[in-house]
């Protein structure tokens, strides 16, 4: 089921990209103008996040969805199985990256924001410069997987000192070997999210030691299914991204086992059991949903919320991430019943 939602939003991208090839040359002007209300009480911009002309009287029957193509898949789950009952709502998801989504979230653009990390200082100033509260609410846990393509044998293991080593800004490493003199001498093709993504923000924090900290010369992208192309098609290539890409992708790509002592020997791989029982350090994170409060109050969006949390538990498995615990799942409703009013 992932597969074919995955493979889809890669084909729309890729059909994209065809249609700018062929009009290259030509003059595209594209409507840039903000949301008309920026507290998000009003009407939205004049595009929703999968780029449809959106009705003029605003869209009341529209759930508008943008943020984080870690938790994209997710959304993107619910979105299709709440639609089945729910005929006459539309649930439209995009994936600017957690940053680039809430940069919409804030211009009172969409309704929801996925992030895979949580919201930053900078962030709530300007949703209290425009007038938006927002409820925070977890819905899965991811474990940042950093993967390798099949043909390498000789990488079963890093430690967090190696990974930092290899991804800190100004890093010299260039060769497999410099990470460890049995690795071959042959370079390392690197492949990561880029800065808009919360991924990124999230690796770099804990591997790096700050947030944002990390070299520039790798191949980055918004779009997680190219990353998974990268790595997969470069023999000494290394990349990360959320565990659910590299599950839907396992047969052509390897997850090393992360050790976050320089003891190779305490490294833990990413599976379900190590990401939910906390084993898996320092890359395993929450997921989460920012919602826009004033847009509780459309019955559609509290109905699609209260279903993601109900319901939509189940689907995070069967996308790759890992469920919530009983007591995080339950305190989470709990707010989200208590915002809508319940």
């Amino acid at each position: 089921m992932l597969k074919r939602r995955l493979s889809a939003h890669a084909a729309n991208i890729s059909l994209c990209l065809a249609v700018l090839t062929v009009l290259s040359g030509c003059e595209i002007k594209t409507n840039t103008q903000p949301a008309a209300n920026g507290n998000g009480n009003g009407a939205h911009a004049s595009t929703d996040p999968g780029g449809e002309p959106l009705p003029e009287d605003g869209g009341s029957k529209r759930v508008l969805i943008d943020g984080s193509s870690t938790v994209y898949p997710i959304s993107q789950a619910v979105a299709e199985e709440f639609q089945r009952t729910h005929s006459d709502v539309k649930v439209v998801v995009g994936t600017s990256g957690t940053g680039g989504g809430f940069k919409k979230f804030v211009a009172g653009e969409t309704d929801i924001n996925d992030a895979s990390r949580p919201i930053k200082e900078k962030e709530i100033a300007r949703c209290k410069e425009s007038g938006i509260e927002f409820l925070e609410l977890k819905v899965a846990i991811d474990g940042i997987s950093v993967v390798i393509n099949p043909d390498n044998d000789w990488c079963k293991t890093m430690t967090v000192a190696q990974l930092k080593k290899l991804w800190e800004p100004g890093s010299k490493v260039k060769n497999w070997n410099e990470l460890d003199p049995s690795w071959p001498e042959e370079e390392i093709k690197l492949y990561g999210p880029d800065t808009d993504s919360g991924t990124f923000d999230y690796f770099t924090d804990v591997i790096c030691g700050e947030e944002g900290a990390s070299r520039a010369d790798y191949t980055p992208s918004t779009d997680d299914n190219v990353l998974v192309r990268g790595v997969s098609g470069e023999k000494y290539a290394l990349g990360y991204f959320g565990f659910a890409y590299y599950l839907e992708n396992a047969d052509k790509l390897k997850a090393i086992a992360v050790s976050p002592t320089d003891d190779a020997a305490d490294a833990v791989a990413p599976n379900s059991e190590s990401i939910e029982g906390g084993q898996y350090k320092p890359l395993a994170r929450p997921l989460y949903l920012y919602v826009n409060k004033a847009k509780l109050a459309r019955p559609e969006v509290a109905e699609f919320l209260t279903y993601f949390l109900e319901e939509g538990q189940v689907l995070v498995g069967d996308v790759g991430y890992v469920k919530l615990g009983a007591e995080t799942h339950a305190e989470t409703l709990t707010s989200l019943k208590e915002a809508i009013g319940n």
